[in-house]
């Protein structure tokens, strides 16, 4: 059965959102269709205006953090059934080694799942209304649509009586901030951060943080207004990204943070983040951009910098968690 729906297609990567008339193909056995009710929009949307990655995915129809109602499932479904209110993430091959250890975030295939707007094979699965094909599997779902294909695996069904418009950004977005200290960082009471950034991924750590106990929760940022929310939701400092001395700040006691978290990319603030870490500390960098960061090998001595991806979570196990912190009134 094919779908005739809508979608917010581009088609050049300077050009609007065209709100055009798509058809989706049939369903294969591991994929599910979803009415989408909602969907955030995530910075990573907009990497599609990028010449050199648009002209590899384009035409496309964006959007990565849908929740919706299915209406189909195909042949081999059995975790999923139609009628179930989802939320959809990113999609991993359920059987390298990295997804059968715990960590789909790194499935081998995760750029051809979630990064090329296609399926691992290279197929899609949507045309416009002249038979032209579009890329429509934008981290296996392209939810800025009526109607989304995602798989089995990149679905979590939540309950019916939650307000299931306001839930998509838990699926990357929130998901990467909260997730990188609650599982990649496993943050301890006591322990000190600073979040270098507090869009909603910043502000999703810091609630994170406060869940997790810190007793130094440091919100770093270039805009008031985002360092007035931060404090609302739990940070114990706020300090301007243009600040002179900001290194000298985040070291004020003498001592260093016992972990450091970048959602900007920026190259400057990046190296401030690892230089402020503590030693033992961790720096973890998640911002989708071009910065790059020179590091001399002497200071990393007793520091670790990694790059994570959603996290490092599973979010069948870690979407469920974070709705019971929410209806616990500490993650708002």
């Amino acid at each position: 059965m094919t779908t005739l729906t809508t979608a917010a297609v581009i088609r050049s990567p300077e050009g609007s959102f065209s709100i055009e008339s798509v058809t989706l193909g049939e369903l294969r056995q591991n994929e599910v269709l979803v009415r989408i009710v909602g969907t955030g929009m995530c910075h990573t949307d907009l990497l599609l205006r990028n010449p050199d990655l648009f002209g590899a995915v384009g035409p496309i129809i964006p959007g990565h953090e849908g929740a919706g109602i299915v209406e189909a499932v195909g042949s081999a479904v059995n975790r999923v059934a139609v009628g179930d209110h989802v939320l959809m993430s990113y999609d991993s091959c359920g059987w390298c080694k990295p997804c059968l250890s715990g960590g789909p975030a790194y499935c081998v295939e995760f750029e051809l799942r979630n990064a090329s707007g296609r399926r691992s094979d290279g197929s899609t699965g949507a045309t416009d209304s002249h038979g032209v094909t579009l890329s429509n599997r934008w981290f296996a779902q392209s939810s800025f649509a009526k109607h989304a294909i995602a798989t089995e695996r990149n679905v979590v069904v939540v309950d019916e009586d939650l307000p299931l418009e306001l839930l998509g950004p838990l699926g990357c977005g929130i998901q990467t901030g909260a997730g990188s200290v609650l599982n990649e960082m496993k943050l301890r009471p006591g322990e000190t951060i600073a979040v270098f950034g507090v869009g909603a991924v910043g502000l999703a750590a810091i609630m994170a943080s406060k869940i997790a106990g810190a007793s130094h929760i440091v919100a770093v940022d270039i805009h008031d207004r985002r360092l007035t929310l931060a404090s609302d939701l739990g940070a114990t400092h706020c300090i301007r990204g243009d600040d002179p001395d900001l290194l000298g700040k985040l070291r004020a006691h003498g001592r260093g943070l016992d972990f450091t978290f970048d959602t900007t990319a920026v190259s400057s603030i990046m190296r401030i983040a690892i230089d402020s870490l503590d030693r033992p500390g961790k720096a973890v960098l998640v911002g989708a951009g071009a910065g790059t960061v020179h590091i001399n090998g002497h200071n990393l001595a007793g520091r670790t910098v990694t790059y994570v991806r959603e996290g490092s979570s599973i979010p069948q196990i870690f979407l469920p968690q974070l709705i019971e912190y929410w209806r616990a009134g500490r993650f708002p």
